[in-house]
């Protein structure tokens, strides 16, 4: 990464980190709120709150009182409100490295300290400096927000049947995913006065950018390195989840094949070991992780030609292309 732009980018994370710190200030009762200070302490990659700042900056958003502060804050928290009902929903053991919420405390404190996060992101939206503009960007957090629960839905009932396709797949991912990006982007180019049009074109750049970073997430979730990712390698196996890598494998393997990676997923053996390196042998035998790879790429393509159209500051649309190809990149 170029010099300048690491330097830009690192301002943006410390103003951002500084005033995370602080965002949310009731501590009592400890029980609610030290959940929260965990969650939002263990880090991440934070890029959500990082779009929504170059957003903003590509705008003409100032260093003093920046309107892309409260979306960046507002978005970081209720992304990991997410995370902590995900993680209970999932029963994953570890996040980001680290015990879940529900595992350090208890499933009652994860739902109660999570519904809290999502009360307070929007009540750190209300803070734009710049109140005639938050109508528009709370329709644009509320839509966001739906989607998101509609693609874990989605996500939930795909573990159940056998017959999701990939168009149901992708669907999913941009709801639960990718839409949260691209409102990041979309709500972070309106708090600074972007038009309408500039903030779709950035809206579409995020979501593409989110599926090209959900299907990585997947190739990395099954053939990535746990002691780099944080996470228990082939765990979407393990919970026969039906991601773009299984619906793919599918299609593509020979019928005696086929009926096999379908029975692997019809059940949970007791030790997962055999299972998870059976079904990423059958994944690699149709070169799975070469084609997950390359639709990626395609998406992230047409991504850039979205970023293009956008009218904002070339340095900091610049700044925004180094993020994301930075996050397509990634082994973690």
């Amino acid at each position: 990464m170029p010099f300048r732009e690491l330097s830009q980018i690192q301002e943006l994370n410390r103003l951002f980190l500084k005033n995370l710190e602080h965002c949310i200030l009731a501590t009592e009762p400890r029980g609610l709120y030290e959940p929260i200070e965990y969650i939002l302490a263990i880090g991440g990659k934070r890029v959500r709150p990082l779009l929504a700042l170059l957003a903003a900056r590509m705008f003409g958003d100032g260093a003093e009182s920046p309107a892309g502060l409260p979306v960046a804050l507002a978005v970081e928290v209720f992304h990991n409100f997410t995370l902590l009902h995900d993680d209970v929903m999932d029963d994953s053991p570890l996040r980001r490295g680290q015990p879940t919420v529900h595992e350090k405390w208890d499933v009652n404190t994860a739902i109660l300290s999570g519904d809290l996060m999502l009360i307070k992101s929007y009540d750190l939206l209300t803070r734009l400096p710049f109140p005639e503009r938050l109508p528009e960007l709370m329709k644009t957090f509320n839509r966001v927000a739906t989607g998101v629960c509609e693609g874990q839905q989605y996500d939930v009932d795909f573990e159940r049947r056998n017959d999701v396709t990939i168009e149901e797949y992708l669907k999913m991912i941009e709801l639960k995913t990718a839409v949260l990006l691209g409102g990041a982007l979309e709500m972070g180019a309106l708090a600074a006065g972007a038009d309408r049009a500039d903030a779709d074109h950035l809206y579409a750049f995020g979501r593409l950018t989110g599926l090209a970073f959900q299907l990585h997430d997947d190739l990395l979730d099954t053939f990535g390195d746990g002691a780099r990712t944080g996470k228990l390698t082939g765990n979407d196996i393990i919970r026969n989840k039906k991601t773009f890598l299984y619906i793919k494998a599918v299609e593509g393997l020979a019928p005696a094949e086929r009926e096999e990676m379908i029975e692997w997923f019809s059940h949970s053996p007791e030790d997962p070991a055999p299972k998870v390196a059976r079904v990423t042998e059958l994944m690699r035998l149709r070169d799975i992780p070469k084609l997950v790879s390359e639709m990626r790429d395609n998406f992230q393509t047409e991504a850039y030609a979205h970023l293009d159209a956008v009218k904002g500051d070339p340095v900091w649309k610049e700044n925004l292309r180094v993020v994301a190809d930075t996050l397509l990149r990634r082994d973690n």
